[in-house]
């Protein structure tokens, strides 16, 4: 269903008012949708939880997110609004599945342009690490779509990494990718010094504070890493060239060559806040 069908049906139950205050945008990850509810909604969250139920037939299950994402493991405060009481579900992406515990694993179905850009951009038997992998979504999607010889998928989370591990067997990429538990920096700095061709650092919170160790896990050779970063503009300010130059004064003080050649706005999160990626290639090290 179009998203603005949601208020339309809501027009008949809260008034044309209240229906205009509901939020346009929400995730269906399987058969759950995760929304977020207007403080001045918050009274008819039932309501509005139970008509988007009827709008996809295939949900089983409706929670409310209050807040960001939050803490170490990236989890949502989730409260349960309508449907069955559970969290975990099954969601497929681009030929792949994946088991997933939305309230105890981080998962963004927003992200799958992304998972298949990157795997796209790949080349043949690279080594590849992804830092932040949480199920596993990133690493499956590369090691189904390109011809890479390995993916060392990481996360500190060990109930992701539980998932992973499932998804990774369920798809039947165990022969390319290998789950880890644990942290990225403790891990590549221990076992993946310049062993690596490519690194994916899908979590904004904590790539800039990791962009060392991405860097030190690329071979002699060097290679490519994809930044992803949260970004806050002015109406006059460009995002990407914000997110660039803060790059770029960090890996200066590397002292390593590179180039800035991709970046694009994934998505907006919110008020004059922005999602980005930035493709980075890192030349020869010396």
């Amino acid at each position: 269903m179009r998203k603005h069908d949601l208020s339309n049906l809501l027009e008949n139950k809260v008034g044309a008012a209240e229906s205009r205050l509901v939020y346009k945008s929400y995730d269906i990850i399987g058969d759950i949708a995760v929304i977020r509810v207007p403080p001045k909604l918050k009274t008819k969250s039932v309501i509005i939880a139970e008509s988007l139920m009827e709008l996809h037939t295939q949900l089983k299950s409706i929670w409310g997110q209050s807040g960001a994402v939050k803490g170490e493991f990236r989890l949502r405060d989730l409260e349960h609004l309508a449907g069955e009481k559970r969290t975990t579900t099954t969601y497929k992406e681009h030929g792949c599945v994946f088991k997933v515990d939305l309230l105890n694993c981080y998962f963004s179905p927003r992200l799958a342009y992304e998972r298949m850009r990157i795997a796209h951009q790949a080349e043949p038997h690279e080594i590849v690490v992804n830092m932040f992998a949480g199920v596993g979504s990133f690493s499956v999607v590369m090691a189904k779509y390109s011809r890479v010889e390995r993916v060392y998928s990481i996360d500190i989370n060990p109930t992701a990494f539980e998932y992973m591990q499932e998804n990774v067997l369920f798809n039947r990429v165990f022969n390319r990718v290998v789950p880890i538990c644990g942290d990225a920096k403790a891990i590549i700095m221990s076992r993946l010094r310049e062993k690596t061709d490519r690194v994916l650092m899908p979590l904004p919170e904590k790539a800039y504070e990791y962009l060392d160790c991405a860097v030190a896990s690329l071979n002699s050779k060097g290679g490519w890493i994809h930044y992803y970063d949260f970004v806050h503009v002015r109406k006059d300010e460009d995002p990407m060239a914000k997110v660039k130059a803060k790059i770029s004064r960090r890996l200066s003080q590397l002292k390593v060559d590179f180039v800035l050649p991709f970046g694009r706005v994934v998505r907006d999160t919110g008020p004059r806040w922005q999602q980005v990626v930035i493709d980075i290639q890192v030349g020869k090290k010396a």
